[in-house]
């Protein structure tokens, strides 16, 4: 789907190559969809495979996930070789221990940007723009911010569902990993905040007055938010708290709505996905998602929407990324080499591009 939106969108204005590990099941794609950029050979298990395509282009952009089993040497050669890097991980304790390779990308020059998909694009711009207006009308940011997921129509993927099992194994193997997917300040790179809301419980919200339920990404949104802020000199204050959760509705209904909410995971039972498994080409055109951003201190308040008109994980997210792969390259040739979220990555430029090409809508609403 990535390679269709560039053969679409760009195929005569960009210089681009298809990679993956099987030359011949990349031949029959490219074949079917008539796709017209060469194809390089990446098998992620073979360095010298990944050193030579690699070295080849200017930004890599990467959908391989489960990035904490077949994406390490990748970003790893990327920060080597100076190669700008891209990817849709919401795998927060994988992103944790690729910090390590800051110092080399700062280094090289390579801009690495992880989660650049449905998890966090939405929520980090979405607050990201929030705080610009907050500051513009009144000053200072917001240090409360509230995420409420009006609705999201869409499929989970075989990809997120394999994430999510090889995060569970991860945590028999390595003692540490339960600290850093319970910390939300794990990705601010030793800055710890406030304590923050239990995003796990049904509860009432008094702003939005409603029955708020828990929100599947919300474990992995808000890190990539505090993160953003880190690396943002702290743009919205060291006393941010801030969270997400679903939208159930007001009175016994909401509470009935929310109760089963929370007591569903989509990611876990027999019906599961398998990788490479997803909706219909039907389905993803019949998705969307409406999330708005509430911003509280006292009196004032503010109240930021993002929409799309797509699946969240497939079609939007196959545009965000390709977007922000373009986003990288051309727009931000200023920006240091090093390991990056969203916001403070391409922020401004990036929600141009998502609005421009009709994947993603952010406007002020009234409260």
């Amino acid at each position: 789907m990535v390679a269709e939106y560039f053969q679409n969108e760009y195929c005569k204005e960009l210089n681009w190559a298809v990679a993956g590990r099987n030359k011949s099941k990349l031949e029959q794609v490219s074949a079917e969809m008539k796709i017209e950029a060469p194809i390089e050979v990446l098998d992620s298990s073979d360095l010298a495979s990944i050193h030579d395509a690699i070295s080849k282009t200017n930004v890599l952009i990467t959908a391989v996930g489960p990035y904490q089993l077949y994406g390490s040497d990748i970003v790893k050669k990327c920060a080597e070789l100076g190669v700008h890097y891209v990817d849709l991980s919401g795998e927060p304790g994988w992103m944790h221990y690729m910090q390590e390779h800051q110092s080399v990308a700062k280094e090289s020059g390579a801009r690495i940007v992880h989660s650049c998909g449905f998890d966090s694009i939405p929520s980090d711009l979405g607050v990201f723009l929030l705080q610009q207006k907050a500051m513009e009308k009144y000053g200072s940011p917001f240090s409360t911010v509230k995420c409420g997921v009006r609705s999201m129509v869409g499929e989970f993927s075989g990809g997120t569902a394999a994430s999510l099992n090889a995060t569970l194994q991860s945590i028999r193997k390595d003692p540490n990993m339960i600290s850093i997917l319970m910390n939300p300040f794990s990705l601010a790179e030793g800055f710890e905040g406030p304590t923050q809301p239990d995003g796990n419980a049904v509860v009432y919200d008094e702003d939005f007055k409603q029955w708020m339920a828990p929100f599947i990404m919300a474990p992995i949104n808000t890190k990539n938010v505090h993160r953003s802020n880190k690396l943002l000199s702290h743009l919205y204050g060291k006393d941010l708290i801030y969270s997400e959760m679903m939208m159930a509705g007001d009175g016994d209904k909401g509470k009935e709505t929310a109760d089963f909410i929370a007591s569903v995971n989509p990611l876990m039972g027999e019906n599961v996905p398998k990788p490479g498994e997803g909706p219909s080409k039907e389905s993803r055109e019949a998705g969307s998602y409406d999330m708005v951003f509430l911003g509280v201190d006292g009196e004032n308040k503010m109240q930021v929407a993002v929409k799309g008109n797509l699946d969240p994980g497939y079609g939007s997210t196959s545009k965000m990324i390709a977007e922000s792969g373009i986003c990288l390259l051309e727009d931000c040739v200023d920006l240091p080499g090093g390991i990056y979220t969203t916001a403070p990555a391409m922020g401004n430029q990036l929600i141009s591009r998502l609005e421009t090409h009709d994947i993603m809508h952010f406007s002020e609403e009234k409260i």
